[in-house]
């Protein structure tokens, strides 16, 4: 079966984004670092994008104007403000118990939960996410938009791996059974 995959960065105080929303800091400790990260190998075991409005937009207006990155991949914006269907985006407002069974029954790859972190702590309400792939970039940013939120459940994970490449840490875990 298709798994729910939350791939994500967050700095080491557990900020996906500075308090303006800003993702400037996302780097590594050496701007001149070779090192890759995971991304080239995880973006391979994924077809399909769940993300929110906020994240589509900052997408399309701030990280990448005109030159959407998730070119091949089926992605879903999860809102209620916008509806218009592009090329493999597909805008609605089902609900995310009901969209993730239906794409969890069609053949392909893993599903990519790409945020924010509203739409993260909802799919942990409803126990959609399988795997949890955190990337702690070496970054404390004292304030800004939490990836979890105070009121969630507790979730015991177990760690699968964890990686490290210029100051940053990646985290791989699933649910423990």
């Amino acid at each position: 079966m298709r798994k729910v995959i939350l791939y994500i960065a967050m700095s080491l105080d557990g900020f996906i984004a500075d308090e303006f929303g800003g993702v400037d800091w996302l780097v590594g400790q050496e701007d001149t670092s070779e090192e890759q990260g995971s991304y080239a190998r995880f973006i391979k075991t994924v077809d399909t994008v769940i993300m929110g409005y906020t994240t589509y937009h900052q997408v399309t207006t701030e990280l990448a104007p005109g030159n959407w990155p998730y070119k091949g991949l089926r992605t879903y914006v999860l809102t209620h403000k916008y509806k218009k269907t592009e090329e493999d985006i597909i805008f609605t407002d089902k609900n995310i118990q009901e969209l993730v069974t239906k794409i969890r029954m069609e053949p392909g790859k893993n599903i990519w939960i790409c945020g924010g972190a509203n739409l993260v702590n909802q799919f942990m309400k409803e126990d959609l996410i399988d795997r949890y792939h955190i990337t702690v970039i070496p970054t404390i940013l004292g304030k800004g938009i939490p990836l979890f939120h105070d009121n969630n459940s507790s979730i015991r994970l177990k760690l699968i791996s964890s990686e490290s490449y210029n100051g940053m840490i990646d985290l791989i875990y699933e649910r423990r059974e």
